[in-house]
């Protein structure tokens, strides 16, 4: 078969949740497009939805330094919590999931009324505190449901969520030199029906009574911390995301220099310089573990491929699995939905097939553009 002229290749997905990274994801198409195609130029861009991973895939891009400091899990025991930072000290990222995250506690010891956020809050001082002026802190997957009362805490400020007190007056004052930008990809009020505990606190180990509790001690925390910040931001979209985290943020978005709540993979995008390469590219592949239903509310897959398509740039999605939805999702920003898949297999077998199918993925889509 006689191939294409070379072109230039941008691999850009999200990770296969429970299964492989996103840096692992990209790195098996790039191999398997190779064995197809081997003049081709691929560029990697794993990318996140500012949830557990996030680090990873902003380190991958180049430019960062790892670094380490002891904080607080959300059962307030001592670990040692990585972040970002940029080679020149400017730049930091912060993953909530590092410190705070569901995943730093066995499924039994999930306590969605213990659980506190406290290391987030140290992981973003320490950051500050390290010379950081422009900050990315992804939220995603955490393990509290404390409205950020130990976010605040950790930030210098003492905050009380079982006796609903708050004193903003020791908050750090470092924070007022730094650009904070953060990961957030949920709409959710604090209270109610569609607030943080109604919504995540089931995931993170409250039955329905605990639900009920965990909403009043959050409605009588927001009354302490409107009063001490001189704001209510209990209804504003994105106040209910990490367990109140994003509705504590929002309540001090004045003490910093600037604020921001974006989408996780926009920030993320920008942080690994996808728009830088995007010009460069003819086509993008981008993916998931599932194209479904869910990928059409704003998931890194349909990201990616609306600013592919305003770049007037193909793109491929793949994915562990596909649905219906999730590929007219796609078509409708110009993306074509393609299943990693081989075989009919339950969920389970295809999260523990490693990267041989998808290194076949890439190989397939490489030869099918020799057809072009």
């Amino acid at each position: 078969m006689t191939r294409t002229p070379p072109r230039t290749i941008l691999i850009a997905p999200d990770s296969f949740k429970g299964s492989l990274t996103s840096v692992q994801v990209a790195t098996a198409l790039a191999d398997g497009w190779h064995r197809a195609r081997p003049d081709d130029t691929v560029l990697l861009c794993p990318l996140a939805d500012g949830g557990e991973g996030t680090l990873e895939s902003i380190a991958a891009a180049g430019g960062w330094e790892w670094r380490s400091t002891p904080v607080r899990d959300p059962l307030n025991r001592t670990i040692n919590a990585r972040w970002l930072r940029s080679v020149d000290g400017t730049r930091a990222a912060v993953e909530m999931a590092e410190a705070s995250g569901l995943s730093r506690l066995a499924a039994v010891e999930r306590d969605a009324l213990a659980a506190t956020s406290i290391g987030t809050g140290e992981l973003l001082r320490a950051a500050a505190d390290g010379g950081a002026r422009s900050i990315v802190l992804g939220i995603g997957g955490s393990a509290t449901s404390d409205g950020g009362a130990g976010l605040l805490t950790g930030l210098g400020a003492d905050a009380d969520r079982d006796r609903a007190t708050v004193d903003l007056a020791d908050l750090d004052p470092g924070l007022a030199h730094v650009e904070l930008q953060v990961a957030c990809d949920v709409s959710n009020p604090l209270l109610g029906d569609s607030g943080a505990a109604a919504v995540y606190g089931p995931q993170k180990g409250a039955s329905v009574d605990l639900v009920r509790t965990l909403d009043e001690r959050l409605a009588r925390f927001a009354d302490a911390l409107d009063a001490a910040a001189g704001r209510d931001e209990r209804a504003t979209p994105g106040a209910g995301a990490a367990g109140g985290v994003g509705y504590a943020l929002l309540s001090i978005q004045d003490r910093f220099r600037s604020f921001a709540l974006r989408p996780g993979v926009d920030l993320v995008m920008d942080a690994t310089d996808f728009g830088g390469r995007l010009p460069h590219a003819d086509l993008v592949i981008t993916g998931e573990g599932r194209i479904d239903a869910q990928t059409g509310f704003g998931k890194t897959a349909l990201g990616v491929a609306k600013r592919a398509e305003a770049a007037g740039v193909p793109c491929i999605a793949v994915g562990g699995g596909v649905e219906v939805d999730g590929i007219a999702a796609l078509a409708a920003v110009g993306a074509i939905a393609v299943p990693v898949v081989e075989r009919p297999q339950s969920v389970e077998e295809a999260m523990t097939a490693g990267i041989e199918p998808l290194e076949r993925c890439g190989e397939r889509l490489a030869r099918l553009t020799n057809l072009a």
